[in-house]
């Protein structure tokens, strides 16, 4: 059984349902999945002002245990075109990790949010992923075998570098099916990887 971590931050609650949404999908094809998240960085009083989802249930990791898993799938919104400060900062104390090796053949994927259709969902995912290749990390996005992310019948997110959702400019735009669906799929894709490599 392939062990999964979903990584994620989450400011307003949207990474946090694609997240459940991923975890979902991994769990359907068998693995042991856990959901954690980044610490936040911004000071209390100003995620207050902010009207930041504080209330979220997912425990806080740590670096050293990224080691432990079979897979990371790694979830954050994008700021001005690339991932969330929160989750960069907690890759870059990995330092130790790559000098170990230790995340070397493990399966890297990453999914995100935006504000709108063209806010940087595509540069979001694609600026990550050198940071797992730098760590020999095997990169898996979301296969147009997820036949959700075509078409132009409604608004969605999604692409073939992994799973996202479009959040309007307020935050009131929550996750629709279809971008739930690719967060399941990727999941699932992920998930399965995982257990061949592993085996």
């Amino acid at each position: 059984m392939a062990k999964v971590l979903v990584l994620y931050y989450s400011a307003y609650g949207h990474i946090e349902t694609m997240a459940k949404a991923v975890a979902e999908g991994a769990r359907g094809a068998g693995a042991d999945v856990t959901i954690k998240r980044v610490p936040e960085l911004v000071p209390e009083e100003v995620a207050k002002a902010s009207h930041y989802k504080l209330d979220q249930e997912a425990p806080i990791a740590t670096v050293e245990e990224l080691a432990d898993y079979d897979a990371i799938i790694v979830g954050a919104g994008t700021r001005f075109g690339t991932v969330a400060s929160q989750m960069r900062n907690f890759w870059d104390q990995t330092g130790g990790l790559w000098a170990q090796g230790k995340l070397v053949g493990k399966i890297g994927s990453a999914f995100t949010s935006t504000a709108t259709q063209h806010g940087g969902q595509e540069s979001t995912i694609l600026g990550f992923l050198p940071t797992f290749l730098h760590q020999g990390m095997v990169v898996a996005g979301l296969p147009y075998s997820f036949q959700g992310q075509s078409g132009v019948e409604a608004v969605k997110g999604g692409s073939p570098y992994g799973a996202s959702t479009i959040t309007d400019g307020d935050g009131s735009r929550q996750p629709s099916e279809v971008e739930l669906d690719g967060a399941r799929y990727q999941g699932d894709y992920v998930a399965k990887l995982a257990a061949k490599l592993s085996a």
